[in-house]
């Protein structure tokens, strides 16, 4: 009886002391595990962030990004919108900076699978005069203006402005408009023609040029004078809306860096170098001049971007509806930066 009483008593301290050598969580150990946990989630990043930029001042604003070589990054820079409006459609971009009716353009076309993401460049054009005779908008009654442009956003912008302020842009003045930016700039720099509405940079090389080139009038000022509840914006970002829906944080990341590098842009004084020699604009004398002019800014969800660029789109829709695509975007097609 003695022997079965030590060895039923043996078996019992063993069992203690098994359990005793087993862990137990305090409750504070658990609330870090799960802390652990919670942390730990994983974020979703593409390998590597397609890029495409146009040449002008919807590119300026991406030259640092460009130009620190991130691995992260492949960038393309093209003169051509079709390459753009090509590349977002086939899907072998990602992000694209744009004209903004272009971004419009391309969300009706893919049937709303492009979103705008932030808006890089405001108003960039002006009207430059090289005998004196025009100051003002009034000045312009009676005058030949050389434009370029037609059928699209500047031919828009110039009718609306105009009409707003009592001129008639069909019987007050008369419009000519030409091929392409750099056939109206030579012409104003021969001194061919006297009178011209052109986009930066083109401006800044006309007046580099031909000193007796004056800029006097300011669109962007004209437009916010007529429309202040908008704001005249000729370049964005956008994103192919699948990119964005797998890669949230890639797309976040990218609109961090971004707006890091307009800031670069506008302030730094290595900034016209660096545009000069990605190519973005031909000379650094000519970024130097044109960088004050270009509006180059960064305008996200957080800063009011539908209710800017809604309104811009809607001017445009009412001049014509194709140049938006035929209809004015939903509510999708302006992302959320969370």
């Amino acid at each position: 009886m003695k022997k079965t009483l030590l060895l039923l008593l043996a078996l019992t301290l063993s069992i203690f002391v098994f359990v005793g050598c087993a862990t137990v969580d305090t409750p504070d150990e658990v609330t870090d595990k799960n802390e652990i946990t919670d942390n730990t989630e994983e974020l979703k990043v593409a390998e590597t962030t397609r890029v495409v930029a146009l040449k002008g001042p919807t590119g300026m604003g991406m030259a640092k990004l460009i130009s620190d070589a991130d691995p992260k990054y492949t960038f393309s820079l093209t003169s051509m919108p079709d390459d753009v409006t090509s590349s977002i459609i086939s899907g072998t971009v990602d992000i694209a900076a744009v004209p903004t009716n272009l971004a419009s353009v391309l969300y009706n076309k893919t049937e709303g699978k492009v979103e705008v993401i932030a808006l890089n460049t405001l108003g960039v054009l002006y009207i430059v005069n090289s005998d004196g005779t025009v100051n003002s908008l009034e000045d312009l009654r009676g005058k030949t203006i050389g434009a370029t442009g037609q059928a699209s956003t500047p031919e828009y912008v110039l009718n609306y402005v105009l009409k707003m302020n009592g001129i008639d842009p069909e019987k007050d003045v008369t419009i000519e408009y030409y091929t392409d930016h750099a056939e109206l700039a030579a012409k104003m720099i021969s001194g061919d023609v006297t009178i011209g509405m052109m986009p930066e940079p083109n401006v800044s090389s006309v007046m580099i040029k031909n000193e007796n080139c004056k800029t006097v009038i300011n669109m962007t000022e004209e437009w916010n004078k007529v429309s202040p509840e908008s704001a005249l914006i000729q370049g964005c970002i956008v994103v192919r809306r699948e990119f964005a829906e797998a890669y949230p944080d890639s797309v976040k990341n990218f609109l961090t860096e971004y707006k890091s590098s307009v800031e670069y842009a506008n302030t730094s004084a290595d900034a016209p170098r660096t545009i000069a020699d990605l190519g973005i604009v031909g000379s650094v004398a000519i970024a130097q001049r044109a960088i004050p002019n270009c509006n180059i800014t960064y305008v996200d969800s957080n800063d009011g971007m539908k209710e800017k660029l809604s309104g811009f789109l809607q001017v445009l829709y009412d001049a014509n509806p194709k140049s938006v695509g035929g209809k004015l975007p939903a509510d999708d097609f302006y992302f959320e930066n969370k």
